[in-house]
């Protein structure tokens, strides 16, 4: 079985667990797009709505003029606008990623694929238009669109820690970024402040492997990243767990300072715990709620 189809399973058992979600459109006005749900409105689209008569400043080209024929007035057909929600996803696919404490335990990477596709297959059977950051693949819906995000997914990129994509973001949107944010925090801080001034508001999801929230290193210990451009050896490991801790305490609180001041939601999930109850908070947060 293809990577991208055996990926796509697994988050389709996942997301089976959860009923189909239909991400609340925020500033609805701000984002047309035209789907079989969301609030009908007079305006683009190709379905029929309503005829009304005539009114002072209609364009002649707008009357219906067969409708028109079977009364002493002039009607217009108007059509209605459907205004759906889009949704833009960001997922971590550096180096970083890949790393695992142990054997039985997924890497980040793993985690992280499993619930964005899980909540791609959520907001798509509930009828929204998902895609990524950037402009390699806009936001449409169908099963076809999950595969094709099933493969952007299963890539890899060879830098150690990757930065978030800002660009292509449509006003008004929603999006979901899922990385363990162990790189520079400044391109999430430039990116999510982008968002947050086209009115785009989303969830950050924080995976972390247990080792990394722990610390458990004793002793003479070889600390390298997964992509092998970083080293550092010790011969007391533990004397460093009290200043890494902190760091890593500081970190998540800038990040959630950041959510905070951004209008976005943060969790942090670890990769022994349940895929479930992670992919419950993305349902929530997504959906307006709070996790």
């Amino acid at each position: 079985m293809k990577p991208a189809l055996a990926l796509r399973q697994r988050a389709q058992e996942e997301a089976s667990r959860l009923p189909a979600l239909l991400a609340r459109a925020e500033h609805l006005a701000g984002t047309v797009m035209f789907g079989d749900h969301g609030r009908r409105r007079s305006g683009m689209g190709d379905d029929f709505w309503q005829y009304r008569p005539l009114q002072t400043g209609d364009s002649l080209r707008s009357i219906d003029w067969r409708r028109s024929a079977r009364s002493d007035g002039q009607f217009v057909r108007e059509r209605e606008w459907q205004i759906a929600q889009s949704v833009i996803a960001w997922l971590d696919q550096g180096a970083s990623m890949r790393f695992t404490s142990a054997k039985d335990l997924p890497t980040k990477g793993e985690r992280a694929r499993l619930l964005m596709l899980a909540t791609t297959i959520l907001l798509i059977r509930g009828g929204e238009r998902v895609g990524l950051t950037g402009w390699s693949l806009p936001p449409r819906r169908g099963e076809q669109q999950i595969l094709r995000l099933a493969e952007a997914f299963s890539t890899d990129d060879d830098a150690d820690y990757s930065e978030p994509e800002a660009r292509g973001m449509l006003p008004h949107a929603r999006a979901i970024f899922v990385s363990d944010f162990l790189g520079d925090l400044e391109p999430v801080e430039a990116a999510l402040t982008k968002a947050a001034d086209r009115g785009v508001r989303g969830a950050l999801l924080q995976v972390l492997d247990p080792a990394e929230e722990a610390f458990p290193f004793e002793g003479r210990t070889i600390f390298e990243s997964v992509g092998k451009s970083l080293a550092h050896e010790t011969l007391k490991a533990g004397d460093l767990r009290a200043r890494y801790l902190e760091r890593l305490a500081a970190r998540k609180a800038r990040l959630e300072q950041l959510c905070r001041l951004t209008g976005w939601q943060y969790e942090c999930h670890h990769t022994n715990t349940s895929a479930q109850s992670a992919l419950l908070w993305v349902y929530r947060a997504m959906d307006g709620g709070h996790g």
